[in-house]
């Protein structure tokens, strides 16, 4: 079976102190390769759990599906000899397609572990998200308060089980625009299959897309993460951390607000301003030659892989 979480012998060492051997829990990392129809597409190196959600997610991210109900079932199998699931079958999910939807072309197979690297840069990658995305974004008349989005961090956090266990994953949280509140939280060693699981989560439900919503990350904002996001349909991407120049630019042509550097009381809106608003509290002045500067070196634990 496939495990969330690891214990291991460690060694702690304290520099002028005692030394202490004990048992350390770690968070579990072991490969999926995802299958649709049979057909090999993917090896991911995922936290095991809510596997069918992130192979979901992954279809909706790369425009193979838009709606829950063209995923007929997923399975768990054997894998071919020598792969990644030949010792254990809960690390090869098969995905089945509805009847009449067209399966993903081979040449988005991929013969290698896929991270949270983007991969993928240029203007073509662009063009190529706006050319396979069914959702709008930039029509979405969605406004979020500058103060529900600081909230958010801390949300997150406070739905991290497994994180506060272990300190070693990456989170992504799908809250409502209005109130704040968290829809689905989920987690993941990559940031990218936490996303995935939320897009999976929402798929299954029938949310797509995801109008009225904010996604909120524990890491920085990748191009990847924001091209999920306008994949799904998300009005609102937010992290704790920096986003990309590329993932600034795709938000800029998709019309999605991207948000930086979100830690209560402050934020950075790098991309559609005009869905920040600011309700409940005054803002505060802004000073001339200085910005957010402080917040890079106050806190980097946001941008770790």
């Amino acid at each position: 079976m496939t495990r969330v979480t690891v214990r291991r012998r460690v060694r702690r060492v304290t520099i002028g102190g005692r030394t202490a051997r004990r048992e350390d829990l770690l968070a579990g990392e072991e490969p999926l390769e995802v299958r649709v129809n049979g057909r090999s597409l993917a090896v991911t190196m995922r936290t095991p759990g809510h596997d069918v959600e992130l192979a979901t997610g992954f279809l909706v991210s790369e425009g193979v599906v838009t709606d829950g109900a063209q995923v007929a079932g997923a399975r768990y199998c054997a894998g071919s000899p020598g792969g990644p699931g030949t010792e254990n079958p809960y690390n090869v999910l098969d995905v089945t397609l509805a009847a009449g939807v067209r399966p993903p072309d081979p040449a988005l197979a991929r013969e290698f572990f896929t991270s949270s690297a983007c991969g993928l840069c240029g203007k073509a990658s662009i063009d190529a998200v706006f050319t396979r995305s069914a959702f709008e974004v930039a029509g979405d008349p969605v406004r979020v308060d500058a103060a529900v989005l600081a909230s958010l961090p801390d949300r997150l956090r406070d739905a991290q089980d497994v994180f506060a266990r272990t300190g070693g994953l990456h989170a992504a949280g799908l809250f409502d625009a209005g109130t704040g509140e968290a829809l689905v939280v989920r987690e993941d060693v990559g940031r990218h299959n936490a996303v995935d699981k939320v897009v999976g989560w929402a798929a299954a439900a029938g949310r797509l897309p995801l109008r009225g919503t904010v996604l909120m990350v524990s890491g920085r904002a990748s191009f990847e993460l924001t091209q999920k996001a306008v994949m799904a349909g998300v009005p609102v991407l937010a992290a704790v951390s920096a986003p990309s120049s590329l993932a600034a630019e795709l938000a800029d042509e998709a019309g999605l607000t991207l948000v930086g550097f979100v830690r209560d009381p402050s934020l950075v809106v790098y991309a559609g301003d005009h869905r920040v608003v600011e309700e409940r509290r005054p803002a505060a002045p802004e000073h001339e030659g200085r910005g957010h500067e402080g917040d890079r070196h106050r806190d980097r634990r946001g941008d770790a892989a």
